[in-house]
């Protein structure tokens, strides 16, 4: 049985390909297009799926849509009514989409069809599962769990802001769901705004931002007790209201009313680029505290209503390692599983999995596997053919090996002498993480390595930390974490003994000092709290970056690698050779991986593109 899950017209569109259950390819439309969070219909990622299976779109039993767009119209049209006449605005923008697009999905859909290949329309299947099932079957399904509760957390999808599931073999069941306009995305979503990124993009620069913000402070506490007052009513079951009056999302054209939100903070909403203060970090890691505590109530309440031990998580908001990271300290549950790509892109696989074993009934076979995700590594591979071809048409200069011990053996040197190298083997990840198929690599060990990161290789804000790729067998010998993190999903302490004492004045000193206050014998990947975003890297999944990663463990006694997506900011993580090159050269990086052949900067020809050339093309997130 063939089935292709889609999602679109939101962001993060994606397709997923299941097979007799199995996820067989699954890709975003943003690494083909080159277009961040892409939300066009994802025709690119449709071929490669077809592709790399052989099959045609006659050969699909059925296509799944992630959510169901006219339970999501009627929710539009229902808030705009319910706050008429606010939004007139907002609705006079909105409708011609929806009248043109998305009201007539089935009619549209087909249409993007017949242009990827002729097909028979009476053969294949159209379905909708509701957002949320897509959520929580994108989670459960491919979770090592035969009964597991799953708790979805996002913006919104069709009325749903939050969901908790049980789900056990097959079945998924909803028992619980918090409506819009309450939600915690759109809670985080707001803050993201007031403090100068982008939302749907830039929530991970705000959870990077809070421990820049100091705990002890009066100023910490002050906001934490304004939002749980003014902002947000948090029940004991982790369902939440939020007053309206402070927000503008529900109808306007931005996320809250900015001269509301002054009053209450005492600050207007940061410009995009403009100087980070502690008052930003404090308020940063305000709406931190208060997320936290959301998630935990609503894990409580999953557990307190399906008795599991284990836990499935899902949505937007389980990209928030953070939480998770501290979720999984709590004990609440036992063992918890994240969907590696927890947003909109997964809601694709999602929706394929959904139709598998709901519509279909099919029985639910585990491999024995760690998960179902094959390491999330579900993308495309690039052949040596490519980098020939692209290496041709840009007179690179490379270096094959024969053997991969010997590639692997030199890179680890290379890494070992402060550089900087870009990473390109086997299939593209899913999903927004960079886990050593598409990834830049350095020294943890290293203390200039993140700022020479940030400010000469990902061209982005100096406050954004590195996550570590450390050997899964060494992983506690870092950092203070019980279980596998496979997915970078989890954060986690450094362990105390590599710790470094930290001044008294820690606190008090300007933003920029504390960030190269010496904190640890890994300093490139100890965040400001001596956090770190783990990723623990299996031998089983992906054996060629588990070598590298060892090659250099028996050349410094450290198992553990600086681990950076390969995009400068504002660009897609890259996808093929000719991605990888160009990024290469447009950056201070200093070698090239691709398959067996390295690149040395030194010996490239002359890159004809300006430095900044490269903003033209991405713009900032």
């Amino acid at each position: 049985m063939n089935i292709l899950g889609l999602s679109a017209f939101y962001h993060d569109s994606a397709a997923a390909l299941v097979q007799d259950g199995k996820i067989v390819a699954a890709a975003q439309e943003e690494r083909f297009t080159r277009k961040k969070h892409d939300p066009g219909f994802p025709s690119n990622a449709i071929k490669f799926c077809l592709e790399f299976s052989g099959l045609t779109i006659n050969d699909l039993d059925t296509i799944v849509f992630y959510d169901k767009p006219l339970l999501k119209f009627e929710r539009l049209l229902e808030t705009y009514y319910g706050f008429a006449p606010k939004g007139v605005q907002s609705f006079l923008m909105s409708m011609p989409v929806w009248l043109k697009e998305k009201m007539f999905l089935k009619r549209l859909i087909h249409e993007e069809l017949k242009i990827i290949g002729e097909y028979d329309k009476k053969k294949v299947k159209l379905l909708f599962p509701e957002h949320h099932l897509s959520h929580a079957a994108s989670a459960f399904y491919p979770s090592p769990f035969e009964e597991a509760a799953i708790l979805t957390l996002d913006g919104v999808g069709e009325w749903a802001t939050a969901s908790i599931g049980h789900g056990k073999g097959k079945d998924i069941s909803i028992l619980k769901e918090l409506k819009f306009p309450h939600s915690l995305g759109l809670l985080y979503s707001a803050f993201t705004y007031y403090l100068g990124f982008k939302v749907n993009s830039g929530e991970y620069k705000l959870m990077g931002l809070a421990p820049y913000g100091n705990p002890e402070s009066e100023q910490t506490k002050k906001y934490v007790s304004i939002i749980r007052e003014k902002l947000v009513d948090i029940k004991d079951d982790g369902s939440i209201w939020l007053n309206q009056e402070y927000f503008n999302y529900s109808t306007g054209l931005r996320m809250v009313h900015d001269h509301k939100w002054k009053n209450l903070f005492g600050f207007t909403v940061r410009e995009s680029e403009g100087n980070l203060e502690q008052h930003h970090c404090d308020l940063g890691l305000a709406i931190q505290q208060v997320t936290e505590d959301v998630v935990f109530k609503m894990a409580a309440e999953a557990k307190r209503l399906t008795g599991s031990e284990n836990l499935c998580l899902a949505g937007g908001v389980a990209l928030n390692c953070v939480a998770n990271g501290k979720l999984l300290k709590k004990n609440i549950f036992k063992s918890i599983f994240i969907q590696p790509a927890a947003g909109d892109a997964g809601g694709a696989l999602g929706a394929a999995l959904a139709a598998y074993y709901i519509s279909f009934k099919q029985e639910r076979v585990h491999s024995g596997q760690q998960d179902e995700m094959q390491g999330s590594y579900l993308g495309p591979e690039s052949g040596d053919k490519e980098v020939v071809q692209m290496s041709k048409f840009y007179k690179a200069v490379a270096h094959k090996f024969e053997n991969f011990d010997e590639l692997a053996d030199e890179i680890a040197t290379v890494l070992t002498e402060g550089n900087v190298v870009g990473w390109h083997q086997g299939r593209m990840e899913f999903g927004p993480r960079a886990l050593g198929a598409r990834s830049i690599l350095g020294d943890a060990r290293n203390d200039e390595m993140q700022k020479k990161l940030n400010l000469k290789i990902k061209y982005r804000e100096s406050f954004r930390p590195f996550a570590p790729s450390v050997l899964a067998e060494e992983a506690q010998q870092f950092f203070e974490l019980s279980v596998a993190s496979p997915y970078m999903l989890l954060v986690s302490d450094v362990t105390s003994q590599r710790r470094k004492n930290l001044p008294e004045n820690y606190y008090s000193l300007p933003l920029m000092e504390r960030l190269y206050t010496k904190r640890s014998d890994v300093q490139s990947i100890t965040h400001l709290d001596f956090s770190a975003r783990v990723q623990t890297v299996h031998k089983n999944t992906n054996e060629k970056y588990w070598k590298l990663i060892s090659k250099f463990k028996e050349k410094t006694g450290y198992g553990v690698l600086v681990n950076t997506s390969f995009n400068v900011r504002g660009e897609p993580i890259v996808n093929t050779p000719e991605d990888s090159y160009r990024c290469f050269m447009r950056t201070e990086m200093d070698y090239l991986v691709i398959n067996n052949y390295v690149f040395s900067k030194k010996e490239q020809p002359a890159w004809k593109e300006a430095p900044d050339d490269w903003k033209k093309e991405f713009k900032l997130d």
